[in-house]
């Protein structure tokens, strides 16, 4: 594997399961939105790099990519969940066919894991099950889970903001995808309130689907300093989502 030069995890090489949800249109643009921001990343040599759902292992495969084929001598350790156990076996498959190491978990969310990694974690990627759906169909075995968001997609959302807060050590960054319906500038002034700024690095829209993929980090970060006012929690959310329509239906996955 030395000497090939891959920024990010080559789809002929991710592999697959029935009840794995696949790369698409949301893991691409959360992907992209590292790529957007590697040179930030560089520079912040996160050491700990988590994923929360990580599914086909996409995307922490392109982050162990991106990471350590730039910086050869990083020492970041690298950790994903899932609460699928298929998700797991798959994304293992995917690290080993592209010659990086994470460690797996199989975890609602970060559960088990907040006493080990708390205030600890330099970089947290997460696409959450966003689709607005039925209540009971939220937590569904197999892949339904990967999408399956209830209410206005925000039943994982909301149980994942205050982990990544617990979570995040004191230079720590989110990056999230969510969808226009999940009311993103809210989620923003939320994250406000625990002290957090915030801006859209990627937003994408496809024929189903108006995504934002939304940085987070704590005012207290070196980055807010350089930061422009609308980088302010939700304030450059709102002047943009405002012109999205909302959506009157949803495909069946995230």
């Amino acid at each position: 594997m030395e000497g090939i030069g891959w920024k990010t995890a080559q789809i002929r090489l991710v592999s697959s399961h029935p009840e794995v949800y696949e790369p698409c249109d949301d893991s691409f643009a959360l992907v992209d939105a590292l790529l957007a921001d590697r040179t930030n990343l560089l520079l912040h040599r996160p050491a700990i790099c988590l994923e929360v759902g990580c599914g086909s292992g996409y995307v922490i495969t392109s982050l162990a990519l991106m990471l350590r084929r730039q910086i050869p001598s990083s020492a970041a350790y690298f950790l994903a969940t899932d609460i699928n156990p298929h998700a797991l076996s798959v994304t293992g498959e995917t690290l080993a066919a592209h010659g990086v190491e994470a460690e797996l978990l199989l975890a609602d969310i970060a559960s088990g894991l907040e006493d080990r990694l708390a205030g600890k974690v330099d970089l947290m990627v997460v696409n959450p099950p966003y689709v607005p759906t039925p209540e009971d169909e939220v937590g569904a075995p197999g892949i339904a889970a990967a999408w399956a968001g209830g209410e206005n997609g925000r039943r994982v959302i909301d149980r994942i903001l205050p982990a990544a807060d617990r979570l995040l050590s004191s230079r720590g960054w989110l990056y999230m995808v969510t969808l226009t319906a999940n009311d993103p500038s809210q989620i923003c002034r939320l994250m406000g309130r625990k002290g957090y700024a915030s801006r859209i690095v990627v937003q994408r829209s496809t024929e189903e689907e108006n995504l934002q993929i939304i940085k987070f980090w704590r005012d207290a970060d070196e980055e807010s300093a350089a930061s422009s006012p609308t980088t302010i929690a939700g304030r450059v959310i709102e002047s943009l989502t405002s012109h999205l329509p909302r959506l009157s239906s949803f495909r069946g996955t995230h």
